[in-house]
């Protein structure tokens, strides 16, 4: 017997799609739930396609029954936080407005299992490093805070209808699929290794690189590079996990390991042979120093641990989609 499909919605973007790839490989049927406003339909490969909108509560629940839908991983977003932060009521109508849909459509329906798509920014300025799930979670900008509330709406949907589900905390989702199929695409591009390639090719001027008098090493900011294939792979365990029975989930999702924006640099110019022109800038408010995850938790729950700890590797899966 086929086991059920699994409806992705924002599977056209750059995570979604990765893991819409590793469900298909894991003999699984994605359909794709999209309204292709940030994601690209050429990047739809490996089930169908429905372009709708989050927060349309008929389509989603057309869309579950008629596709007979075993459970969902809840990417689809607005994700950009220096935009939630000058444009704050979009940001809420869409992803909060988008998860009410959701809920409201998979109870109608029986779909009782949801892997979301969370964030790190859910901690905001963090109390101590690593990050470790247990600690406060303060978010700082409009974003951060949308996911925070996803997170409770999925724990109240939870205590009153049964729902079972696993709240994924990535940090820095980068690089590209190693087959080469896909990459990652933003307009506008706001990752640093996009920009830093896209400097390094010439596609784009100098990197601006902000705030060189951090308390860490070099001065500049760190953060913990996960690749998206590993994001991928840790959905498709949690989404496991909840089909065995098992009990709902919140985890970080990172490497364990930082990399500063000067070593991110001198990666891009190794793998490509490119020099990286760049300029300095002030700090930008909100930027915390550092953010790095405890990923212990993700390792002793699901037995995952990143595949793709080289820095290198990471900036040599990503670099093809640059011309690099």
């Amino acid at each position: 017997m086929s086991q059920p499909k699994i409806l992705v919605t924002g599977g056209a973007g750059y995570i979604g799609s990765h893991c819409c790839k590793a469900l298909a490989k894991a003999g699984r049927e994605p359909v794709v739930y999209d309204n292709l406003s940030r994601g690209h339909a050429d990047a739809v490969r490996w089930g169908p396609l429905v372009v709708g909108d989050m927060r349309d509560r008929a389509l989603l629940e057309r869309t579950l029954a008629e596709h007979q839908i075993g459970a969902v991983i809840h990417f689809a977003a607005l994700a950009y936080v220096g935009e939630s932060v000058g444009a704050p009521e979009q940001y809420y109508d869409v992803n909060l407005g988008g998860m009410t849909a959701l809920l409201e459509a998979a109870g109608a329906v029986g779909v009782d299992k949801i892997v979301f798509s969370s964030s790190c920014a859910t901690y905001g300025t963090p109390e101590r490093l690593p990050i470790s799930e247990d600690l406060p979670q303060t978010p700082i900008n409009p974003y951060g805070r949308t996911k925070l509330v996803c997170e409770w709406m999925l724990q109240d949907a939870q205590t009153a209808h049964g729902l079972r589900f696993a709240a994924l905390r990535y940090f820095n989702a980068a690089g590209a699929d190693p087959e080469g199929e896909i990459g990652e695409r933003h307009d506008p591009e706001t990752h640093l290794i996009p920009l830093v390639l896209m400097a390094a090719s010439g596609q784009a001027g100098p990197l601006k690189i902000f705030g060189t008098d951090y308390p860490t090493p070099d001065g500049t900011c760190i953060r913990d590079y996960i690749h998206v294939d590993d994001l991928a792979r840790a959905h498709l365990l949690a989404l496991d996990h909840l089909e065995a029975g098992g009990a709902s989930l919140k985890l970080n999702l990172g490497t364990g390991r930082g990399a500063s924006i000067h070593e991110v640099v001198a990666a891009v110019e190794r793998v490509t042979g490119r020099k990286v022109p760049h300029e300095l800038a002030p700090r930008r408010p909100g930027d915390p120093a550092e953010l790095t995850a405890d990923p212990s938790k993700a390792a002793e729950v699901l037995g995952f641990t990143a595949r793709y700890r080289d820095l290198d590797e990471i900036v040599a899966h990503a670099a093809p989609w640059f011309g690099l």
